[in-house]
């Protein structure tokens, strides 16, 4: 009987959180599905006499599309370059405020978690305007040393990298914080017996933190990449997708096809295309992990 009362007591307590959940995750998440399978648009929208099933039609349109394989290329560009780049920021980051070196440490820390905290969409265009090619002080900066103006957002060898620049300043603190976590938690004898058997720093890095450090990198990664496949913001803000689609993302995809073009139905493929993206490399990085352990 105390085994029921307690169950029950457990269920009445998550209850609510679970209404929410469903509510707001797995009711759209169903919804989407549904859309996906029909041709949901701006007709069906006036009238849902027009709704027709089309069964798995928008995946095969969407793997038809030129523009998406264009945008999975971009995504998968940004993604190869701007996660192993974060992750080394905030590791190094983490590394440098955790030595005795390190001089006002709190102060130091805040000011590198800052970018995180700040709304996206204003410190994008605050960047859009500090890479401007006439007025942006990026290139005012390097006239000084002989380097001639550089169009950082309106030519495509350099769009991609600029976003990627601007979306490693902006989330790398939070990694950071994550390894300053993990850091702190590695005892200090280790470090101490490896000292006493005349390690340096760079073998105390190689043998001791980054091994006990390999948990928390698996799992900065995984929530990194899929972060890092949701850009949208950055190119929708700086660069409209342009120039000539080299920043034009799978979700900056998704958005012009439900919000502008009206293709919800579409659109909703695309998204469900993405997620089957991120759970195989998600689960590839797993099982990588695993064999290594």
């Amino acid at each position: 009987m105390n085994v029921n009362r307690q169950q029950l007591a457990a269920w009445a307590f998550i209850a609510p959180a679970l209404c929410v959940i469903g509510l707001f995750f797995a009711v759209p998440v169903v919804a989407a599905l549904a859309l996906s399978l029909t041709d949901f648009d701006l007709y069906a929208l006036a009238d849902l006499a027009n709704l027709r099933f089309t069964g798995l039609g928008n995946y095969a349109q969407v793997l038809q599309m030129p523009l998406f394989w264009r945008a999975l290329g971009n995504t998968a560009y940004f993604v190869a370059l701007g996660v192993p780049l974060s992750i080394l920021v905030s590791l190094g980051c983490a590394v440098l405020l955790q030595s005795k070196l390190a001089r006002f440490k709190p102060l130091v820390r805040t000011a590198l978690f800052a970018p995180v905290v700040t709304t996206l969409v204003a410190v994008a265009v605050i960047w859009r305007y500090l890479f401007h090619l006439r007025y942006g002080l990026v290139n005012h900066a390097l006239a000084q040393i002989g380097i001639a103006p550089i169009d950082w957002l309106g030519d495509p060898h350099w769009s991609m990298p600029t976003i990627i620049l601007f979306a490693v300043w902006k989330n790398f603190g939070a990694n950071m914080i994550i390894f300053i976590a993990a850091l702190q938690a590695i005892p200090e004898d280790l470090y101490e017996a490896a000292r006493l058997d005349g390690a340096g720093a760079v073998a105390q890095l190689r043998h001791i933190t980054l091994p006990l450090l390999g948990p928390t990198l698996l799992m900065v990664s995984i929530l990194t990449i899929a972060g890092y496949f949701q850009l949208f913001a950055e190119p929708y803000v700086m660069t409209q997708g342009g120039p000539l689609q080299s920043t034009v993302s799978v979700l900056y995809l998704m958005y012009e096809e439900g919000f502008r073009w009206w293709n919800l139905g579409l659109a909703s493929a695309v998204a469900f295309v993405l997620f089957v993206i991120i759970v195989v490399i998600t689960r590839g990085l797993l099982r990588l992990a695993g064999s290594r352990a």
